[in-house]
């Protein structure tokens, strides 16, 4: 049996790395459990010849509850805000993007009268109160909203450029229409990638003193007597816990419960679902054509742009990183060729001749955004999950009512961090 710890956290993504950084601060033994062969999770960030690619398009909300916590824990962030001008496509035709003052004047996607709707509606979208939009999915409120085809597609577009969810039929309205406000107050492209401040969470947790085990994979859990934990990890070591912090996904964290998990009778836990997406992340010596910078479909849910206007994401900062995306629906059948042939036809259309100045290039056909689609009706569910067996608690991009993607995991890991130090010692951690 190896030391028992006062903290294990499985999993050494944003939300651990989080937690791990507020509760060293207590003097409590800690160690992460990483079953990857390093730390960041799906914020991590490769170098492929020289060149730095997040795992899809990445950003940070500026007026987002990430950033406040980061620079809480004193990590700094270099980078710039991307404009929102760019090009909207429907049916093979490019339009203005009405995404500021200028697009809204110069789009023809939008008639006159359109266009002042459009205004009343991002004007609306700024000052509403989510909390009322609680019992809506995403597709009632935008039909409650405007009866316009062409705006209902505008705030489609939004939804899925500000969430990577393509299922306003299923997604709560409170949740996605909160980051879409996030993000019309603009986001964050990172110089070298999210790995810049993963590594700095990273060092200030092991010089506090955490400990990190890497190729780590925890195949159980098992609460023992007096409110103790044992884990089983995939190479039959054991380690004793006086606290579980996971942030893993649910279905994850359901399997390392057992049969005997209590949460396989929640119902709505049991058909957590999560969004997903394709990624083409290229590199080229040159943009064939240096306006295009943003893009993204109307009629079909792709997106495009070049991160390295506005972030250094190569070792001599000359070439050009773009990421060309496509959003899932949780139910349809990926045909992963026709998706790939699909991001570099839409690449095709607006850097023409693109693959004659390729440097490097990945697709990932499925990647995990986040590990659940928000749906109506699901804080009940989350706060009931976290009280259902004492000592163990959770954290991550699924965990947070009213948030997702690294919103919901940064906050989640706070909120875990502080649970833990008000359970332990009656310590209170600054909200």
């Amino acid at each position: 049996m190896e030391k028992k710890w006062d903290v294990v956290i499985i999993g050494g993504g944003l939300a651990g790395l989080i937690a791990a950084n507020y509760l060293s601060r207590s003097g409590l033994s800690i160690l992460i459990l990483e079953k990857g062969k390093k730390v960041g999770g799906r914020a991590k960030t490769d170098r492929i010849h020289q060149q730095y690619f997040n795992l899809g398009p990445h950003a940070l909300y500026k007026k987002g509850k990430a950033i406040s916590i980061l620079k809480e824990l004193n990590v700094q962030l270099h980078g710039k805000s991307p404009h929102l001008a760019g090009d909207l496509i429907k049916d093979n035709l490019n339009y203005s993007a009405p995404f500021t003052a200028s697009g809204i004047l110069t789009t023809n996607l939008l008639n006159w009268k359109e266009k002042m709707e459009w205004v009343g509606v991002l004007v609306r979208l700024m000052t509403i109160n989510t909390e009322k939009l609680a019992h809506l999915s995403l597709e009632q409120w935008v039909q409650h909203t405007t009866s316009s085809k062409n705006v209902q597609s505008l705030l489609h577009s939004l939804g899925r450029l500000s969430t990577y969810c393509h299922a306003p039929e299923q997604a709560s309205a409170k949740v996605i229409v909160s980051h879409m406000k996030a993000s019309l107050s603009g986001v964050l492209y990172l110089d070298n990638g999210w790995q810049t401040f993963i590594d700095r969470l990273h060092n200030h947790a092991v010089i506090s003193g955490v400990q990190v085990q890497t190729h780590k994979s925890v195949n159980h859990i098992d609460p023992i007597e007096h409110n103790q934990f044992k884990l089983v990890l995939s190479n039959d070591e054991q380690i004793e816990c006086k606290y579980v912090l996971s942030t893993t996904g649910p279905h994850e964290l359901n399997h390392m419960l057992g049969e005997k998990s209590p949460f396989c009778q929640i119902d709505s836990f049991t058909k957590l679902t999560s969004v997903k997406g394709a990624t083409l992340d290229v590199a080229l010596t040159r943009l064939p054509n240096p306006k295009k910078l943003f893009a993204m479909g109307i009629t079909e849910p792709i997106y495009f742009s070049v991160h390295s206007n506005y972030a250094r994401l190569s070792d001599d900062g000359k070439s050009f990183v773009m990421h060309v995306f496509k959003y899932h629906h949780p139910d349809a059948n990926i045909d992963i060729n026709r998706v790939k042939n699909e991001l570099e036809d839409f690449l095709e259309i607006i850097q023409p001749g693109w693959k004659s100045y390729k440097i490097t290039s990945r697709y990932l056909p499925q990647i995990i955004v986040n590990q659940r689609l928000p749906q109506i009706g699901e804080e009940q569910m989350l706060k009931c999950i976290k009280k259902v067996i004492p000592g163990l608690y959770i954290a991550g991009d699924w965990a947070c009512t009213d948030s997702i993607l690294s919103e919901g995991a940064v906050s989640s890991g706070k909120q875990a961090a502080k649970d833990i130090l008000e359970k332990e010692r009656g310590y209170s951690l600054a909200d």
